[in-house]
């Protein structure tokens, strides 16, 4: 009886398999000590510091995460260096540029035409766009990951149901949705993050369905079935691992993608509406007045561009620790 080819291992799967040894620091592989021995906790450990480790070489991924880090300390305590809240108004200081003047304290990014402090409106701008961002970003992961995996592992029925509703869901006009319920919600920031939810999983849920049934047929997916491990936890703890690093990159890429969406929406009109603030609205009250008061437009479009480039090099550098052999892990 003609021997059957083992089945591929490693960087040629196109996964990360839980069974496939660990390279270490040097290229080499790790003890077999430590990757079969050693119990699970441990080998998790062994992972996340090896992955630590080749982020940490990456300087333009620790310039993105400090960049990032210093804009979340910022829309945390930001507010704590003004004596004005977004919605207060200097009437003595209306349409005033930067300066350290001001009724109760200084306008250190100066004030609109309704006499608001632009440096509070940003801090909560970015503060709030945060919000949207984490939330969506993680909710539309969540929602594709295990959707996805669900139809990769039972296949049939569960399949076409779920890649029905993908199919489905991809076609219809999202940004007309996105306008009515704005309009019918008075542009309430919960309800934006629903519908952003609702219809931002879909493409991710392909891609880890596609990824899921290449897992699927792994002999410890057989084992786990074989040992009456029920189809949840098979997902969540044998399959979905092994896609763990597109779902972190895409965490951050998603939190990117939902703040340009959410600034294209409020920019347009369609996104949060006053007396909120968030990055998108004080963009599009600011290019009003790009000519007469730059500064109303300039301040939030560099929170925003800090915002946007920091997330990039974040996920760059997660690409480049989950995948040595990219070429920008070669290159560093």
């Amino acid at each position: 009886m003609a021997m059957l080819p083992p089945e591929p291992r490693g960087p040629q799967s196109g996964h990360l398999d839980a069974t496939a040894p660990i390279m270490g620091e040097t290229g080499g592989v790790l003890d077999e000590s430590d990757t079969t021995s050693a119990p699970p906790a441990r080998r998790r450990s062994g992972r996340v510091k090896i992955f630590a480790k080749r982020y940490a070489r990456n300087r333009s991924a620790l310039l993105g995460l400090a960049i990032f880090v210093v804009l979340v300390l910022f829309a945390v305590f930001g507010g704590l260096f003004t004596a004005y809240s977004y919605t207060d108004t200097d009437f003595l200081a209306i349409g005033f540029p930067p300066s350290t003047q001001g009724t109760e304290g200084a306008h250190w990014f100066g004030t609109n035409d309704a006499g608001n402090d632009l440096y509070a409106q940003v801090v909560h701008g970015l503060q709030r766009s945060l919000t949207i961002a984490l939330i969506v970003s993680v909710g539309t992961t969540a929602i594709a990951a295990f959707l996805g995996g669900l139809a990769a592992y039972f296949g049939g029925w569960m399949q076409r149901i779920v890649l029905g509703v993908v199919y489905l869901l991809l076609v219809v006009p999202t940004f007309l949705i996105l306008a009515l319920v704005s309009n019918s919600t008075g542009g309430d920031w919960r309800w934006l993050i629903v519908v952003l939810v609702a219809f931002g999983w879909m493409m991710l849920a392909r891609v880890i369905h596609s990824l899921a049934l290449t897992v699927r047929e792994r002999d410890y997916v057989a084992a786990a079935q074989y040992l009456g491990v029920s189809p949840v936890m098979i997902i969540l703890r044998h399959i979905l691992p092994n896609v763990a690093s597109l779902l972190v990159i895409n965490f951050a890429l998603g939190v990117v993608a939902t703040v340009l969406a959410e600034t294209g929406l409020s920019f347009l009109g369609f996104g949060v509406k006053i007396p909120d603030v968030t990055l998108g609205s004080l963009l599009q009250a600011g290019v009003g007045t790009l000519a007469a008061s730059p500064w109303l437009f300039w301040f939030p479009a560099a929170a925003l561009a800090l915002l946007t480039v920091s997330m990039a090099l974040i996920a760059d550098g997660l690409r480049d620790a989950f995948d040595p052999t990219s070429s920008g892990g070669v290159r560093r």
